[in-house]
């Protein structure tokens, strides 16, 4: 099964317009702008070790994907996708560190599992060698509290 994977930018602008109040809605809110303002900076500093790691995830995942072309359209394909597959794993990771939502975290072990057989898929095809075995991080521990 193969789940398409929405950029993070993308995924917050959507979840920010979906979130944004209509002018009705504004006019009829009964808590001061100040209160809002805290809940809101509140609610972005418990996010913000998640968005951190998700944000390096992702540049590191873009920074591996831009490779100098060999000439083999295969060895090229490999080298960008592996790296998009390691990046799908980093955030899979995060999901699982903080995430809270089961359904989510379940589908996060899922890609952890799949991407890491795709990688290894793609080095075999290749007839490269495989990474060192190393336990699959399906239960990342929670963040220190």
């Amino acid at each position: 099964m193969r789940r398409s994977i929405l950029p993070l930018a993308t995924v917050v602008a959507m979840a920010c317009l979906a979130a944004a109040p209509s002018s009705t809605d504004a006019q009829q809110a009964t808590a001061p702008a100040s209160t809002a303002a805290v809940a809101s900076q509140e609610h972005l500093a418990e996010e913000a070790p998640f968005l951190a790691e998700n944000s390096a995830a992702m540049s590191t995942m873009m920074a591996g994907m831009n490779v100098k072309p060999t000439g083999d359209v295969d060895v090229d394909f490999a080298a960008m996708m592996i790296p998009h597959h390691q990046g799908a794993i980093d955030m899979a990771l995060a999901e699982l560190r903080y995430g809270k939502n089961e359904q989510l975290r379940r589908i996060a072990q899922e890609i952890i599992v799949d991407q890491q057989q795709e990688i290894a898929a793609m080095h075999l095809a290749l007839g490269q060698k495989l990474p060192a075995s190393r336990a699959v991080p399906t239960q990342a521990a929670a963040p220190p509290q």
